[in-house]
């Protein structure tokens, strides 16, 4: 685009060319015309600005949405996570203790989850686990297992809280780059209120969807089967639900839609680990834990898992100096329909301990270095 500099100097020149007389560098004329090349150049960048907003591929924000109404979608809204923590008494008690309906526990960065229920630690028990979730929306609340380790104001009786498993399907609002996407792939798959396209752009708008499959002819002719994953991996029968309700008002005559939950696959992960220098073993092994319980949301939905693919991320963990790859032990082709999801998950130090004799401890420490898979 032309700058303002450019403007400037072709309105001194034509005068001088009319004229031929200089407006020179300093001189009110000189002023009056860097005045009137501001307003042309303001005229440019609004022409420039419009230019964008006017096409779905470089449009962004409230034009952005405009571009998707008229495609039939909408901007997925950002959730909440949720999960369970438990809250324990300092000992056993004769008598029960509550736990009430929004209390707030915390995480040690300021993450803050409220209690979606009451609940109650019976006589002569340690603890009990109450549904919480998530104050504010959006990814941050997906926070690790143990990560929640705070109560702002703790119920009598409640020593202490934290939670056994990670909370997932928090999930931000969409972003004007996944959105585009999305209205694109409209115009590359066009819907026609019958064909697979159809299905997935519908499903794909709800709130908290993180992928689909949709399988047409599943059950034979006249069928369609939905198989839809959440962002924090297995979608609510709450969310099925919805999508049930939607399709059996939308879908074409003499259809039978049916929205099911995908097959689930629980993959161990084993891995050896060396951590990078000036890292704990500890904070490398919760680095890597983080990032896999991330990595296996609902996006992987029907994808295979190949060992290559673990392997890299792992190694691509800040700490991480080197990795072993012990489970899974081959790559895993999956259907088109299988969640994978995290199962157990086991980190081990992949340093041995130091021998007596220094050559033997130098020849240990070349073997740490280069051993694994995914040095």
């Amino acid at each position: 685009m032309i700058t303002l500099e450019e403007i400037y100097q072709g309105l001194a020149s034509e005068f001088q060319a009319q004229t031929g007389q200089s407006a020179g560098g300093s001189s009110e004329l000189a002023v009056r015309f860097y005045a009137v090349a501001a307003q042309i150049y303001s005229l440019y960048v609004q022409a420039e600005w419009t230019r964008r907003q006017c096409f779905p591929q470089t449009a962004q924000g409230e034009d952005l949405d405009k571009h998707a109404k008229l495609r039939g979608l909408t901007r997925r809204n950002a959730i909440k996570a949720n999960g369970t923590v438990r809250f324990y008494v300092g000992e056993a008690r004769d008598t029960d203790t509550e736990v009430p309906k929004d209390t707030v526990c915390m995480t040690a960065g300021g993450v803050r989850f409220l209690t979606a229920a009451a609940g109650v630690i019976p006589a002569g028990e340690a603890y009990c686990e109450v549904p919480v979730i998530a104050a504010e929306a959006g990814a941050a609340g997906n926070v690790g297992q143990g990560a929640i380790v705070y109560m702002a104001l703790p119920p009598l009786g409640v020593a202490a809280c934290a939670n056994p498993e990670a909370l997932s399907n928090g999930q931000d609002q969409e972003g004007d780059e996944a959105l585009r996407q999305r209205v694109l792939a409209t115009f590359q798959r066009l819907a026609n209120g019958a064909n697979n396209a159809f299905y997935r752009q519908a499903t794909m708008s709800f709130d908290g969807v993180a992928a689909v499959t949709v399988l047409p002819r599943n059950r034979g002719v006249g069928t369609v089967d939905v198989v839809p994953a959440a962002q924090g991996g297995i979608p609510s029968q709450e969310l099925l639900n919805a999508l049930q309700d939607h399709f059996n008002r939308v879908r074409e005559i003499a259809c039978d839609v049916k929205v099911l939950s995908p097959t689930v696959t629980a993959v161990d992960v084993s891995v050896k680990l060396w951590a990078r220098e000036g890292w704990s073993f500890d904070a490398a092994a919760g680095a890597v834990r983080d990032r896999l319980e991330d990595w296996f949301n609902g996006e992987r939905l029907g994808q295979p898992l190949p060992r290559a693919q673990l392997i890299s991320l792992i190694y691509a963990v800040d700490g991480v100096a080197n990795c072993q790859l012990v489970s899974p032990a081959a790559d895993l082709p999956l259907s088109n329909v299988t969640l994978p999801v995290l199962g157990a998950l086991t980190i081990e130090n992949g340093a041995a301990p130091l021998p007596e004799n220094s050559q033997e401890a130098e020849a240990a420490g070349g073997t740490a270095q280069s051993g694994g898979d995914g040095g």
